[in-house]
Formats: C-alpha cells, sequence, structure tokens
C-alpha cells in the first residue's frame, strides 16, 4: 500500500507540472499575439507639416497696466467751490476748466494792485520831471548838487514802487487764474472728491479729483533674466515692438513699443521688469488690469518649424515622428534651436534619421501609442455640404 501511495504523488505532481508548463506556453503564445496585434494595430494621429518660413521670435512675460500719468488736482488758492464743472468719468483735455473757485476776492486784489499802480505811476512821473528840472539847475549852479542827489533817490523809489504795483497786478492775476481750476492732462476723471459749497484751501491733502491718463497705456511686465540678451541686442537696434494680450491670450489689446528696461535684475524671481507705451484709444486697457506681454526680439529668416507638442523627449534627445509615404511613421532626432510660443526652431539635421524636411508631416497627437515604423491613419477631412440650401 504505501508503494502504491508513492507512485500515486509522483503521478499527480507530474500532471501539476505538466499542467503549469501548458499554461505558460499558452501565455507565452498569447502575449506574442498581442504584442504582434500590437504592431500590426492602426493608430489614429494628427498630424502637421513642417515649414520654413521667416519666423518672429517673442519674448513673453505677465504683467499688469498702470496710468501713462496720474495727477491729483488741487486747489492752489484758498476759497469757496463755486462750480464742479466736470462729471465723474469723463474724458478730459490739458486746459479744460472742470471746477471754480468763487473769484471775486482776486478781482477784488487785481482792481487795488490796478490803483495803486496808476497812483505810483503818477508820482514816478512828478518825480522825474523833478529831477530833470533841478538838474538843469544845477548845470547852472543855481542850486546845490545835494537837492539833485534827493531827486534822483525819490525818482528811484517811485519806480521801485511801480514795478511792486506791476507784480501785485501779474500776482493778483494769478490768483484769479488759478481760481478757474483747469485740468492738467489729457485723461479721465475719477470720484468727485469734494462737492460745491465746501471752503477748499491749497493745504487740503484730498485735493478735488484724480485724473488718469491712459492713451497711451502703460504696460509693467517681467521675463526671465536669460532673455537679457536677446532684448539687450534688440533694443540696440531701436524700438523693441510690443503685442499686448488679455490674461488668458485670446484677444490682442494692443500695440505699443519697448520704453524702459529696468536696471536691475529681481534677485528673489531672477526675472527682469520692462516698461512698455501702448496705444489705447479704444480704452481696452485699464489700470490695474492683467495682461500678457511679448516682446518682438528678433525675425529669422528660413527657419524650420514644428510644434512645439511634436517634439518629445527620448534617451538619445528630443526626437518627432515623421509619417512616411505608405502610413507609417519613423522616429527622426531632432535639435531644437529655440521655442517661441508654440512652434519650435529645428536645426539643420547630419544624417538620414535627423532632422525634418519642409513638407513632412509630423504627429503633433497620438505619439504615445506609437512606435517606428507603426501604421497611422489620419483623421478625415470634414465633407462638404450638399448644397441642399443653395438655389438652382
Amino acid at each position: 500500500m504505501l508503494l502504491d501511495d508513492r507512485v500515486t504523488s509522483f503521478i499527480e505532481k507530474s500532471c501539476m507540472v505538466a499542467a503549469v508548463a501548458a499554461v505558460a506556453a499558452c501565455s507565452k503564445g498569447s502575449s506574442t499575439d498581442r504584442a504582434t496585434a500590437a504592431a500590426e494595430r492602426t493608430v489614429p494621429v494628427k498630424v502637421a507639416k513642417v515649414e520654413q518660413k521667416d519666423l518672429p521670435i517673442w519674448v513673453s512675460g505677465l504683467g499688469t497696466v498702470a496710468a501713462f500719468q496720474q495727477v491729483t488736482v488741487h486747489t492752489q488758492v484758498d476759497g469757496r467751490l463755486d462750480k464742479v464743472l466736470f462729471v465723474e468719468g469723463q474724458a478730459v483735455h490739458k486746459g479744460d476748466l472742470i471746477a471754480q473757485i468763487d473769484p471775486r476776492p482776486f478781482e477784488v486784489q487785481l482792481h487795488n494792485a490796478e490803483g495803486a499802480l496808476a497812483r505810483d505811476k503818477a508820482a514816478r512821473d512828478t518825480a522825474q520831471r523833478t529831477y530833470d528840472r533841478d538838474k538843469g539847475l544845477r548845470d547852472q549852479n543855481l542850486i546845490a548838487q545835494q537837492q539833485v542827489d534827493v531827486d534822483f533817490g525819490a525818482l528811484g523809489q517811485a519806480e521801485g514802487a511801480v514795478k511792486i504795483d506791476e507784480a501785485a497786478i501779474d500776482s493778483a492775476k494769478l490768483n484769479l487764474d488759478y481760481a478757474a481750476i483747469k485740468s492738467p492732462l489729457d485723461g479721465l476723471t475719477g470720484v468727485r472728491l469734494v462737492d460745491a459749497g465746501n471752503i477748499v484751501h491749497a493745504a487740503d491733502p484730498g485735493g478735488l479729483v484724480v485724473i488718469t491718463a491712459i492713451d497711451p497705456a502703460a504696460v509693467f511686465f517681467t521675463v526671465p533674466q536669460d532673455d537679457l540678451p536677446r532684448i539687450s541686442a534688440a533694443l540696440a537696434h531701436g524700438d523693441v515692438a510690443v503685442e499686448v494680450r488679455n490674461r488668458d491670450a485670446t484677444q490682442k489689446l494692443g500695440d505699443g513699443v519697448v520704453a524702459v528696461l529696468d536696471n536691475q535684475i529681481n534677485q528673489a524671481t531672477a526675472t527682469l521688469r520692462l516698461k512698455a507705451l501702448v496705444k489705447n484709444p479704444d480704452r481696452a486697457l485699464w489700470p490695474n488690469e492683467f495682461v500678457k506681454a511679448r516682446m518682438l526680439v528678433e525675425t529669422r529668416p528660413g527657419a524650420i518649424v514644428v510644434p512645439s507638442v511634436a517634439v518629445q523627449p527620448g534617451p538619445n534627445g528630443s526626437f518627432v515622428y515623421v509619417v512616411t509615404k505608405d502610413m507609417t511613421v519613423e522616429q527622426r532626432v531632432v535639435t531644437v534651436a529655440l521655442t517661441s510660443d508654440d512652434v519650435s526652431v529645428i536645426e539643420p539635421g547630419h544624417g538620414p534619421n535627423e532632422g525634418v524636411k519642409p513638407g513632412e508631416q509630423v504627429v503633433t497627437e497620438g505619439q504615445n501609442q506609437l512606435r517606428p515604423g507603426g501604421k497611422v491613419s489620419l483623421p478625415k477631412p470634414p465633407e462638404q455640404g450638399s448644397g441642399s440650401g443653395a438655389r438652382r
């Protein structure tokens, strides 16, 4: 009985080993079949053509809009604010009358100064005639020289009084002009800070209104410090164009030029700060608005470009998948010279599996399912309508 048990156990183990071997063989065959099927499977992809063109190189950064000029309008004389002649938010021009202080006290000062001038001119004329008469008498030795000297001093005092009166007239006219408060610049008025009827003073801290000039608008934006050489080279050749878009870059808001490159790098962020002046006639740019700005630092002629999404990282460097005539893909090693916005500039290749040529198609979507030699299919072009709505 013991021998029979051993034989039975041996037979059972042999059957188990054979079963495992059979399962393994089936599994191996299944994996091979899957690999073969994957290699023969057609992968749907999206492609883009390789282009050769003059490519503008942009340097982009985030920024904010600021007022080109901003002035808090203060009164320059004390008095009662009679009229406020602007509407909040109104567009005003330099020299426009925006408020009026009671002018009567300054008119009175002007009349007083004019009266004093008339009086002192008469006194000067009398002193002049007295001096001329006594000088003639002195020439005839009829009076002492001392009298002539006294007359000359009186004439000088009279002329001084006239000049003081003329200055008082100018001061009164200036105060009268200051009573008519005018806009110092072209811009938009803000919220009215003082109502008519209040007594205002030149020393008041708040002012009457804030006027903001927004055309042109100032745009402050930052770029990485690594772009400094290209920016400096561009500025050395003249004005550098700037394009401003909204925060998500879907809408163009204005064009301008770089006005200032900051004289130091922000060490905390390793960025440069620039200021651009942007035309803003339709007020698309508003102070404190967040925007995206980009500047044109160069234009590279005859550059070979592909969409940046087509370039993939690999163990031997960057590569792209190129679609061949038989609708398979081959892998090409590429060297990216630079990236601008959503395109990459590719250096010319030096071997059969390097670089791309204008007109070739590179895969832009679906690369993760591809392998060299794999088959691909392209999206079908949209079918044109049958024209049922067209007139016969």
